[in-house]
């Protein structure tokens, strides 16, 4: 148990996938098998898109949180996960890449448990309570995208997402007043080295013995502990998806119901080791100053997070948060194309797709500034932007040598200059979108779309980048990431 203030909550952002997958339409391809799932198919489960995973939906939510922030100021990334792309490569060393943070940045991968972001955060607060001295911030990400076995109700219940928070001793939206935690090997679940679906136990016995015993005493013993009366807790958040299971847990404690956080069951899911902070997240973008928010982590123990907003809320940048995210849903019906992306369905796909994907890590050594931080040139002599950099500059009145200096790209807008709709070569979400883009100040370049349809594409659309996947070599088990474009929504 911790009590505080250590530190505090200087920011957060949120990623959601943009694709809403119907739940009744897994319903309706598995009814045949598995009529139980009827009750479970209603609304809709956030889904990522086949060129994305646990690491690309981070990149997306660090850029959420750190918004208006100078990241400079950033000392660390550390990425909460229990479905990280690599078991031995420092996946948070690619994010740290991807945004473009120096390279005395340190990095950090957090995984195992259901609280693996919880237990992060407190970790996290603390250290920000003892004052480097530095000035210098931790960025908290939590990220997940699980798979589930096909006409299981992991696969109806479960969803994609990625969130994070800001952590330091900075003016605080929200400050750490103290922490408690507990730590039982409860085995609710679990998933071995090399398996790709969890093992779950009786529901029941999870409910009874896990969430109202584990969670319940907890919450009797941490709010003493705290020196908090339950009825002052303003949002109580609590990320299981069992119905009344959070209900029943404030009730108990004698936290007004009122005060028992949604846990967008019905729009994104249950997004595992992502969810606390998600919700955590929808949280503080809905308080207001001198709320007291009480945050529940669960897996093999419980972890209990007490903060208390500010006005610096108020002083926030705009961002997308998970309102955002949520704005931007489009529903998708297509179950058979979700178990393709997600290796589940293996279809023909051709001796297009037979091409070697082998990504030389030298060349990814020598130019990871431009791959993974989409970091091009810009000319100091003509003012000329060109990706990639090189030592000439593309200027055809002036091809200055060793002029040019670094120049970020990937948060510049851009908009559409030519297209193509390619249908022959392989792509897992055919046709292939790709086209010249011109960046807002200068910059062209050949590149990707994602997230876009026919109705999406036109000469002169709006276009952002995305950090994506750009392909898998599936020989050596590498994945390969680039920046895409997508369409930036326009206004309703």
């Amino acid at each position: 148990m911790t009590n505080g203030p250590l530190g505090g909550i200087l920011s957060f952002g949120a990623y959601i996938p943009k694709k809403r997958l119907q739940r009744a339409s897994i319903y309706a391809a598995n009814a045949w098998f598995a009529g139980g799932l009827k009750g479970l198919a209603k609304g809709e489960r956030a889904i990522g898109d086949w060129d994305e995973d646990a690491i690309t939906m981070a990149v997306e939510a660090a850029r959420d949180t750190l918004e208006g922030v100078d990241r400079t100021t950033v000392g660390s990334v550390a990425l909460a996960s229990t479905t990280l792309p690599f078991v031995d490569r420092q996946n948070s060393g690619v994010i740290k890449e991807a945004l473009n943070l120096a390279d005395e940045t340190g990095a950090m991968d957090v995984t195992g448990s259901m609280r693996a972001a919880t237990s992060l955060l407190i970790q996290a607060l603390k250290g920000a309570g003892g004052g480097s001295g530095d000035g210098r911030v931790q960025l908290v990400l939590a990220s997940e995208m699980r798979k589930a076995r096909p006409a299981s109700e992991g696969e109806l219940v479960n969803g994609d997402a990625a969130a994070g928070v800001l952590v330091g001793s900075g003016d605080a939206v929200a400050l750490f007043k103290g922490s408690y935690s507990t730590t039982i090997d409860f085995v609710d679940h679990y998933r071995s080295t090399g398996m790709d679906f969890d093992y779950g136990w009786e529901s029941r016995w999870i409910r009874d013995e896990g969430f109202t015993g584990l969670i319940g005493g907890a919450l009797k013993d941490g709010l003493k502990a705290l020196g908090v009366e339950a009825g002052t807790i303003d949002k109580f958040i609590v990320p299981i998806s069992v119905r009344g299971v959070p209900d029943g847990l404030a009730k108990k404690a004698g936290i007004k119901p009122e005060a028992v956080a949604d846990v967008l069951s019905a729009s994104v899911g249950d997004s595992g080791a992502a969810h606390p902070l998600l919700l955590l997240v929808a949280a503080l973008e809905a308080a207001k100053p001198g709320e007291k928010i009480l945050l529940v982590g669960f897996g093999q123990g419980v972890d209990l997070i007490l903060l208390e907003t500010t006005e610096a809320l108020a002083k926030l940048s705009p961002r997308k948060g998970v309102k955002g995210s949520l704005a931007r849903g489009q529903k998708d019906e297509n179950y058979l194309r979700w178990l393709f992306h997600r290796g589940l369905l293996d279809l023909e796909r051709g001796m297009r797709a037979e091409a070697d994907q082998k990504q030389p890590g030298t060349t990814l050594w020598r130019n990871r500034k431009a791959v993974l931080g989409l970091v091009g040139g810009r000319c100091t002599k003509t003012g000329t932007v060109q990706f990639p950099r090189s030592d000439i500059s593309v200027n055809p009145n002036d091809h200055a040598a060793h002029t040019q200096e670094d120049y970020p790209l990937a948060d510049k807008r851009a908009k559409i200059v030519t297209y193509t709709a390619d249908a022959l070569t392989y792509s897992p979400a055919p046709p292939s979108y790709y086209g010249m883009i011109d960046f807002d100040g200068g910059g062209r370049m050949m590149i990707e779309f994602a997230d876009v349809s026919a109705d999406d594409v036109e000469v002169g659309r709006e276009m952002e980048m995305v950090f994506r996947i750009k392909g898998t070599d599936e020989m050596r088990d590498f994945t390969k990431y680039f920046w895409k474009a997508a369409p930036v929504a326009k206004e309703a």
